[in-house]
């Protein structure tokens, strides 16, 4: 429905709850057939690191990790299977070398598998949350009650909104953030920003679990929500910035990894994205 293939009397319905009247007239065309094996895009990647076993890629805001409803091409897969043909097949045919996401929405630093091998170590160390440490920026409305801490609770979906993530008392998984108040006189800053009309921290944040959407849900539950999150943030506050967020303003910084084959310690940083030097005040 929301490609347009279902129209009412001759027109488009993109809301499955339109009212229908019985002399309306409904016709169904049957979309093209969408490939279960992604294909190799020429798409830009800004490139960390690679070698042999890995590639550590500074994705972009905007940019879709792997294949999924909605959003079957222009993906991260799409761009490495350009990139690294020999990717195919690692870990899988519909998701190659991913052993981790960020959201569409979120900028920073992904570690992809290039090997078999790779794969196997970087999953180990992702399920274990040993030998890898992973740093986020976040640009959020208000200030937490203490400059640093540790939130420690379950997350699982949402009783009523299955869409979305809560922290909740049972059926949940392990999840742990640590947090830090940051100066932001201490960050390279392109530019100045506008005075902001209500407060804003930036927030250092340290995940030992990588649930979906933890971060984003745990500053909402401190009651500092990310800017420009759509779906645990406050829109209200957030249309009263210059500019109005396009997007959460949430960064994967900085990833530390014991290479999986190698077993080198390796330390990567991504540069700050443009759009937060709008928001972060010195």
């Amino acid at each position: 429905m929301k490609s347009g293939f279902v129209l009412v009397n001759g027109v488009a319905a993109v809301k499955a709850g339109q009212k229908v009247a019985e002399t309306d007239e409904i016709t169904v065309n049957v979309p093209p057939p969408v490939p279960a094996i992604p294909e190799p895009e020429d798409i830009p990647l800004d490139i960390v690191f690679e070698d042999e076993d890995l590639v550590v890629v500074n994705k972009p805001a905007g940019l879709v990790v792997h294949p999924a409803p909605g959003h079957f091409t222009g993906t991260l897969v799409n761009a490495l299977l350009h990139h690294c043909p020999d990717l195919k097949g690692i870990g899988g045919v519909a998701r190659p070398g991913i052993v981790h996401r960020l959201d569409q929405d979120t900028s920073g630093l992904i570690v992809v598998a290039k090997s078999e091998e790779a794969m196997e170590g970087l999953v180990r160390a992702f399920s274990s949350h040993k030998n890898i440490e992973k740093t986020y920026l976040a640009i959020v409305h208000g200030r937490p009650r203490l400059q640093a801490g540790r939130i420690e609770n379950l997350i699982g979906r949402h009783p009523v909104d299955r869409k979305r993530m809560a922290i909740v008392e049972k059926n949940g998984k392990l999840a742990i953030t640590d947090y830090q108040l940051l100066d932001p006189s201490t960050l390279p800053l392109p530019s100045t920003p506008t005075p902001s009309p209500t407060p804003i921290s930036l927030l250092k944040c340290t995940i030992e679990t990588g649930r979906t959407h933890q971060i984003r849900v745990h500053m909402a539950s401190l009651g500092c929500p990310i800017i420009g999150d759509a779906v645990y943030g406050k829109s209200a506050l957030d249309h009263r910035l210059d500019p109005v967020p396009a997007r959460q303003m949430l960064h994967a910084w900085k990833l530390s990894i014991r290479h999986p084959v190698t077993g080198a310690t390796l330390d990567f940083t991504a540069p700050l994205p443009p759009d937060f030097s709008a928001y972060i005040h010195t």
